[in-house]
């Protein structure tokens, strides 16, 4: 063999040994018994936040990027017409309140005139009786001789006029006594309007309330979707955030894995962009119907192609202390124990970010 052959080969056994060592480096290491894994994406709830009716935007004042407390005002609609329409219904409040009174003086009235026509039947009565017994004295008197006739037929008629009058104040305390239900008929009905207008605006107050369109949760702006100036209709998108308190990873698993996982089940993710963190997670959701089902599953292998959507949330509280640095949309892997007596091996024991 030459000299020139034997250096060849000398030069292509140290290029093979380094690309073993290299390889062996590299190499995918292989997980334990009891744990598996499915690569995913970072998700989280998204909230949109739109106009509960049409109008136009006076102001938003959120940029995208903003983390956002719950109740912080994020933009503002129109409500110059609500106000306006508020403004009219308070009026007509006033002018409820004042008929209400008016009602109220009525029935004070009303009751005053039933008492007044009460006296004057018991006044009636008093003159009838007076009348009466005169009328017999002169009945009396005009069989001795003592006294005229005509005086006798003058007191009949008198009593008959006085019983006339009792059965005419009789029917003025009807009259009254209808009077005062009326009048407290008025007084409910002016109560009614009050409410009926108060509650116009108590609803007109909401609906400038909903025209301050604030955060439902706290979180993050993602974007905006329409600017200041621009006409809506009802339902309209003005900006988009994630509730950064609800965050979480959707994977998938084969049928024999995701039929051994349990909800609360210990996971570990190790995101793309920073693969020497592993951040703990809990198992919150496994489907109960397949993702990836064939069209005939026939065979015991077809069964094992059946795929499962599993969701790994993250503890909120974890989340809160590391807010500044949560992103959407971070793809990365989960680990799973189906067993939990087993151990994490030591590349996925917890490591935070700084």
């Amino acid at each position: 063999m030459s000299k020139q052959t034997t250096s060849t080969l000398i030069l292509i056994s140290i290029v093979l040994a380094a690309a073993f060592a290299l390889w062996w480096t590299l190499r995918p290491v292989g997980l334990p018994v009891g744990i598996v894994a499915g690569n995913g994406r970072i998700e989280a709830t998204e909230i949109n936040i739109a106009t509960k009716t049409a109008g136009r935007i006076v102001e938003i004042m959120a940029k995208e990027g903003d983390f956002v407390q719950a109740g912080k005002v994020l933009a503002r609609m129109d409500t110059q017409v609500l106000q306006a329409q508020q403004a009219e219904a308070r009026a007509k409040v006033r002018e409820a309140e004042n008929a209400y009174q008016t009602a109220k003086s009525i029935v004070i009235q009303r009751e005053s005139e039933y008492t007044a026509a009460q006296a004057v039947v018991a006044q009636r009565r008093a003159e009838f009786d007076a009348a009466e017994k005169r009328l017999n004295r002169s009945q009396r008197l005009v069989g001795e001789g003592a006294m005229p006739q005509q005086e006798v037929d003058d007191n009949h008629a008198r009593v008959l006029g006085m019983k006339a009058g009792i059965d005419t104040a009789i029917a003025q305390v009807a009259a009254a006594r209808a009077a005062i239900d009326a009048a407290k008929s008025q007084v409910i009905q002016a109560q009614s309007v009050i409410e009926a207008v108060k509650a116009t605006v108590a609803r007109l107050q909401a609906d400038i309330n909903d025209n301050e369109l604030k955060a439902p949760r706290d979180g993050r702006v993602q974007y905006r979707v329409a600017e200041a100036g621009e006409v809506l209709d009802a339902g309209g998108r003005i900006l988009n955030m994630v509730d950064l308190s609800d965050v979480y990873m959707t994977f998938f698993l084969p049928t024999e894995a995701a039929g051994k996982v349990a909800l609360g089940s210990d996971i570990r993710l190790v995101f793309d962009a920073l693969p020497n963190n592993v951040i703990p997670a809990k198992t919150s959701f496994v489907a109960s119907v397949a993702q990836f089902t064939p069209k005939t599953v026939e065979t015991d292998s077809e069964r094992l192609k059946l795929m499962f959507r599993v969701r790994a949330r993250i503890d909120p509280e974890l989340l809160k202390q590391h807010i500044q640095q949560v992103k959407t949309g971070v793809s990365g892997m989960a680990y799973i124990k189906l067993d939990p007596a087993i151990e994490w091996p030591a590349n996925l024991e917890i490591k935070l970010p700084k």
